[in-house]
């Protein structure tokens, strides 16, 4: 009965339109209502812890690194990089899309940053080049979800703070799961473009070459810088996004000189408003979140699904799938949130690692952000590509599948995301 209380207080006001923050908090008082422990000052009080996290000062500042670098000319220059090396072969711009996405990933953290930034700097040129509109958006959304993967994350996080799970292995452990899922999203482009008449870029010279790598040479060393400090411990996932912030507005202002002192404020304003929504949101999460602990929701849970907990992958791909299912309906902050307090208990329980659970979780959320009708960065790309939702579903399909076919064979053999991590951590 709690869990059926908690669920309806939360997903009925949404379903009339109630804002999802405020839902949080209406789930949190339904629960102590239905406990006769409500008490105004103990959600004021979780609303004010819910944001009171060290952690979480990374949010604004690798925000604020990802608004930097569209403005300031590091996007671009990544996205030039990568058409001079991989933009001569056949479906070339697409795999500059991919490549270009990794590189981005490493930079902001934020899929929806990233679909900004390749819809306006690709989709222009692959539609000039001959591609089919709705595949080249499908490709560009789905390239997108890469950001919250390969590290720096938001959504990690934001994961690693709910749920207690160190964000520094939480970083290291998404690399190569990040990898591979460009790695499947070139073979099914390879696949589904072969067919296409399109005009092929010609290759550059090495000259060019060269001058596109050291033109790019300062953007390319941010997730290097960011990577290496973390492994050796010179500074903490927050401290790395200060280190973002900082070193994205020294590139942009005194190297390229692409974002002049008169842009400054109009970007500091973009990347609060954006942390200031997430920010709200984990605020009011932390309402629910101490009342699920409270009423033991995930014991409930543990009851319906306990058949499947002496078998980690059966419980693994039950889960992933309920997530995938949620995914149609939530973003991915408000996922994250309502979920992580729920799940975690139940994870630990089973003997699955937080850490390893921690990559499903956040690529399985970062695949929500493709699937309608919420799907953020969907909307992103259809607002720069003037396409339809109905269009770019269709294109987004087959790209949508590898990426879950990448998920699930996580699930099946673990060691491609706890062996890197054991090294990277080493």
């Amino acid at each position: 009965m709690t869990l059926t209380v908690f669920l309806g207080a939360l997903l009925g006001p949404m379903a009339l339109g109630v804002p999802i923050a405020f839902a949080l908090i209406l789930s949190g008082v339904a629960l102590m209502m239905y406990m006769d422990i409500f008490d105004a000052q103990i959600v004021a009080q979780n609303v004010l812890n819910g944001a009171d996290s060290f952690p979480l000062m990374a949010v604004p500042f690798f925000l604020l690194a990802g608004e930097v670098m569209n403005t300031g000319g590091l996007s671009k220059r990544i996205v030039n990089l990568a058409m001079a090396m991989v933009g001569h072969i056949r479906g070339g711009l697409g795999f500059v899309a991919i490549f270009a996405a990794c590189i981005l990933s490493s930079l902001s953290g934020s899929a929806v940053a990233d679909a900004a930034a390749l819809g306006a700097l690709l989709f222009p040129m692959m539609i000039k080049s001959g591609h089919d509109p709705a595949r080249t958006g499908g490709l560009l959304a789905s390239a997108s979800i890469i950001g919250p993967i390969i590290p720096p994350s938001i959504g990690f996080i934001l994961y690693g703070v709910i749920g207690g799970v160190s964000i520094t292995k939480l970083f290291l452990a998404g690399i190569v799961p990040g990898l591979l899922i460009a790695l499947a999203l070139c073979i099914t482009w390879l696949l589904v473009a072969r067919k296409e008449q399109f005009e092929l870029p010609r290759r550059q010279s090495g000259e060019v070459r060269l001058k596109a790598f050291l033109d790019s040479i300062w953007a390319l060393m941010l997730p290097v810088i960011i990577i290496v400090g973390l492994k050796f411990g010179v500074f903490t996932p927050t401290e790395a996004g200060v280190v973002a912030a900082v070193y994205s507005l020294f590139v942009s202002m005194v190297v390229y000189r692409e974002l002049p002192l008169s842009r400054l404020f109009e970007v500091f304003v973009a990347a609060a408003k954006i942390t200031a929504v997430v920010m709200f949101l984990v605020a009011c999460a932390a309402v629910s979140a101490w009342l699920i602990t409270v009423a033991d929701v995930p014991g409930d849970l543990v009851k319906l699904i306990e058949p499947l907990m002496d078998n980690q992958t059966l419980l693994l791909i039950a889960i992933m799938v309920l997530i995938v299912v949620v995914g149609t309906a939530m973003d991915m902050t408000p996922t994250i949130l309502v979920m992580t307090p729920v799940l975690m208990p139940i994870i630990k329980q089973a003997g699955i690692d937080p850490v390893y659970f921690g990559v499903l979780f956040i690529i399985n959320n970062s695949i929500g952000l493709i699937t309608p009708p919420v799907g953020t960065v969907l909307n992103v790309i259809c607002g720069v590509s003037k396409l339809s939702m109905e269009d770019l579903m269709k294109g987004v399909m087959p790209f949508m599948i590898a990426e879950l076919i990448v998920l699930f064979l996580l699930v099946l053999f673990p060691q491609l995301v706890t062996v890197p991590v054991a090294w990277f951590g080493h």
